[in-house]
């Protein structure tokens, strides 16, 4: 095989954790249909002020990359991993989205990535939403598109409730984002003596220190799952979230979500309102709901919840139910 081109030139963003997680995964799926696949993920660019800004230093150093990889590779085809890693293309080609810029950049955030989506999605052969969520959200007019969602993987034997020594963990990557102040503020009024609030991969500075939370940091992601099978809940409060594959990794962990409800793709959020609708609480804004729905989670029987959750899970983002769409669907669609 030394020399032949690449079927597949992945062009990976890699900007954040999960961006970096879902990219490896599709990689893989991609090889196990059989392609040859040639991965390049852009160099980390020095932080800069404001998100339109940040997004153009991205969107550079993934068109280098990409230009490496076209030339190194020669690929039959190109798949971007993100919106923001074909901003600034060197050759036009599928992308895989979680969330139009369309949305997720309001105002002045998104004051030039929104007409350059537009114009992307005049000239890109294919779209790769992660759910038919995320694929309502883009504006007409746009190309053909194959629903490919991360894969969630189900492990063997999920931890019993009663053997869960975490009380609660949130995922605090953009504090603001994922709501880390609505959730500090219902978690003081629901938590209860000797009950932890574990808080994972917050920037520096962003967690208080108060009593009954703690600032893990920035996680591996082994470590991290093994913290949510550790777990009772995971909670949240997001202003707005762009799929939610860490609510469903913590349900494919066996641990309770309760979540305000959010604007964007949040494809968990059907799963948790046909799992245990009080579950979800509809006013962000209100402390005492959401620490209610808390207190709730945290001191209900297991029942059956965890593996009704799984079963749920398995039917749409197993990796197997993954690799059949990726074999089946997006390799022909890509290779043409």
């Amino acid at each position: 095989m030394a020399g032949l081109p690449a079927d597949v030139l992945l062009v990976s963003l890699g900007s954040t954790a999960g961006l970096r997680a879902v990219d490896d995964a599709l990689l893989g799926a991609l090889e196990r249909a059989g392609a040859r696949v040639a991965m390049v993920r852009a160099t980390a660019p020095p932080p800069v002020r404001t998100m339109a800004l940040t997004d153009l230093a991205w969107a550079r150093a993934a068109r280098v990359a990409a230009q490496e990889g076209l030339a190194r590779h020669r690929p039959r085809a190109v798949l971007y991993g993100s919106v923001g890693a074909a901003l600034l293309w060197p050759r036009p080609g599928a992308i895989r989205l979680d969330a139009a810029m369309a949305a997720n950049r309001p105002g002045r955030h998104g004051v030039w990535q929104r007409p350059r989506e537009r114009w992307l999605l005049r000239r890109c052969p294919l779209l790769v939403p992660q759910s038919a969520e995320a694929l309502a959200e883009v504006p007409q007019p746009r190309p053909a598109a194959v629903v490919v969602p991360p894969p969630v993987a189900l492990p063997d034997r999920v931890r019993p409730w009663a053997e869960r020594d975490v009380a609660a963990v949130a995922y605090a990557a953009d504090p603001t984002k994922k709501g880390l102040d609505r959730v500090l503020a219902a978690w003081s009024r629901a938590r209860r003596d000797g009950e932890e609030l574990v808080v994972c991969a917050a920037p520096a500075g962003a967690v208080p220190r108060v009593p009954g939370v703690r600032d893990a940091g920035r996680l591996d992601r082994a470590a991290f799952l093994e913290l949510l099978g550790r777990a009772r809940v995971l909670v949240g409060a997001p202003r707005r979230e762009d799929h939610g594959l860490v609510q469903l990794e913590a349900l494919a962990a066996g641990a309770r979500v309760v979540t305000t409800s959010a604007p964007g793709a949040f494809v968990a959020l059907s799963l948790l309102r046909a799992l245990e609708p009080r579950a979800v609480v509809a006013d962000a804004e209100d402390p005492a709901a959401l620490a209610a729905a808390l207190r709730a989670a945290l001191d209900a029987p297991a029942g059956a919840l965890q593996e009704r959750a799984r079963g749920l899970l398995a039917d749409r983002f197993a990796p197997a139910a993954v690799d059949r769409v990726v074999a089946g669907q997006l390799l022909p669609a890509l290779l043409g």
